[in-house]
């Protein structure tokens, strides 16, 4: 989508269509005095870091660890992973409980183990014969899982004491490494959970690109527990995005332009929260196919009955054959729909369906997930028209430009007014999933009040936008900047921080 597109600095909010276009500040303003968080809901400070930065950032935090602890780096890098990378907090407990620590962790057993090779837990000594315990060297010893007997030099084992020999390790790890486990890893021993660190598993793998494979596994672990850091979602993109307030917000890529919520990494979503929005996308795949029967590409005009394609993403309809206009949505007159349009988006509720029968409450349900799906995908739609809109205008432009009829300066306002288009039409899509799962009340019906206007603005905008020449330009960048502050508004009141 166009407004996903814009540029984004190293270390910026997510102002993709720079809200300085769109607001007038005024010369007695002083605008480095102004907190952007509290002019801006959707304000976020985040950066875009390569794989080596990252790695250096993770180091930093190994190096404090195991420097204030005295432990090894790859301990700390077993402690770190299995508490967020909670610096602080780990040095702390640490030295409230060091021992409490490192069980917790799975590094050290609840209980030291009951001799030095761990034999009693493996019923596996018990098949060799009696002839070969007594044949059994003393400088040899049967493995627990192979069972050969082997120089006890190269027997090795975690904090539980379970040894095992280096070539049933080896092919434990190998085998781990190839499903893709890497900080997952433990011990052999049935019922032991003990984790092996990177030092141990790197000192018995041989094979060079298992080893590449299993550090290019640990790192990705390591990225994904880290609450700070997390990978942009771009096709084929090695960009990784740090951000100091791990935050529902919006995250653009510098690298590939991909824009994506930083907390759990879907398609942005404002307002709607992370867990909302996951369970609206299962509902959406699940009744799929009933909404897309239902929700069609082509409906009548409510005066002449003719059948009309919509074809751009302005839901103020037209009627090409007797020049009705119309919504959309709910097919009711244009000229009476502005006073009307908090009905039109807004789902009526049945107050009596609780003493209804369950086949009448299962309709219901129904009935309303329609309402707000249908306008949900209507959105989604228009965005994609509006796509081509915007191609329309660039191609205006440059005509424009190569008749000498102003230059690109002249007429980027145009462009201005669709790339705001599709960023108030981007939030007021995901307000659906929001006002569906939320409970009757005031604070909802000041919600779909809100949403409404919105909605309202927007249509005014898109009809504009599609539409628009210079004479037009003044009226244009005024409900431009409506739409604006209607979507700031809503978000200002209904975005979880």
């Amino acid at each position: 989508m166009s407004s996903e597109e814009c540029d984004s600095d190293m270390e910026y909010s997510d102002n993709d269509c720079c809200y300085a276009d769109y607001y007038n500040t005024g010369n007695d303003c002083d605008i480095d005095q102004i907190d952007p968080s509290k002019i801006d809901p959707e304000f976020f400070i985040f950066e875009c870091l390569s794989v080596e930065e990252v790695e250096r950032l993770l180091n930093e935090n190994v190096e404090l660890l195991s420097s204030s602890l005295q432990i090894t780096p790859s301990l700390a890098k077993v402690l770190l992973h299995t508490h967020g990378w909670a610096v602080q907090d780990l040095i702390s407990k640490y030295r409230s409980d060091a021992s409490l620590l490192l069980v917790q962790s799975r590094i050290k057993p609840p209980h030291p183990p009951s001799n030095s090779d761990g034999s009693s837990s493996h019923s596996s000594q018990s098949s060799l014969s009696s002839k070969d315990s007594l044949e059994e060297d003393e400088n040899q010893k049967p493995c627990p899982v192979c069972v050969m007997l082997c120089n006890v030099e190269i027997f090795s084992s975690l904090a539980c004491g379970h040894k095992f020999c280096k070539d049933c390790w080896t092919m434990h790890f190998e085998v781990q490494i190839i499903q893709g486990i890497s900080t997952g890893m433990s011990c052999m021993a049935q019922q032991c959970d003990i984790l092996a660190p990177e030092d141990f598993v790197l000192t018995l793998l041989n094979k060079p690109n298992l080893r590449d494979k299993y550090q290019q596994f640990v790192f990705h672990d390591y990225v994904k527990s880290h609450p700070q850091l997390r990978f942009c979602p771009g096709p084929n993109c090695q960009v990784l995005i740090h951000a100091k307030e791990p935050r529902a917000k919006r995250a653009v890529c510098t690298n590939c332009k991909t824009s994506f919520c930083f907390k759990c990494g879907m398609n942005y979503h404002a307002p709607t929260d992370c867990s909302t929005i996951k369970k609206w996308l299962t509902k959406c795949a699940d009744d799929s196919e009933t909404a897309n029967y239902i929700s069609a590409h082509t409906k009548d005009c409510p005066r002449c009955h003719i059948c009309i394609e919509k074809n751009g993403g302005c839901n103020h309809m037209q009627c090409y054959s007797c020049k009705h206009e119309f919504c959309w949505m709910c097919l009711g007159d244009w000229k009476a729909h502005g006073s009307e349009y908090y009905e039109c988006s807004r789902y009526k509720e049945n107050p009596n369906i609780a003493h209804e029968s369950v086949h009448a409450q299962a309709r219901e349900a129904l009935k309303k997930y329609l309402h707000y799906y249908e306008r949900w995908e209507n959105h989604s739609k228009s965005l994609k028209l509006e796509e081509q809109t915007l191609l329309t205008i660039k191609t205006r432009i440059n005509q424009k430009v190569m008749n000498a009829s102003g230059t690109w300066i002249d007429w980027q306002y145009l462009l201005d007014a669709a790339m705001l288009l599709a960023k108030c039409r981007y939030s007021l899509q995901y307000t659906y999933p929001y006002a569906y799962y939320m409970e009757p009340s005031s604070r909802k019906e000041l919600f779909e009040y809100q949403q409404a206007q919105l909605e309202a603005e927007i249509e005014n905008l898109s009809w504009k936008v599609e539409r628009a020449e210079t004479t037009d330009r003044g009226d244009l960048e005024n409900q431009m900047d409506i739409a604006e502050k209607r979507r700031t508004t809503l978000l200002k009141d209904f975005l979880e921080v």
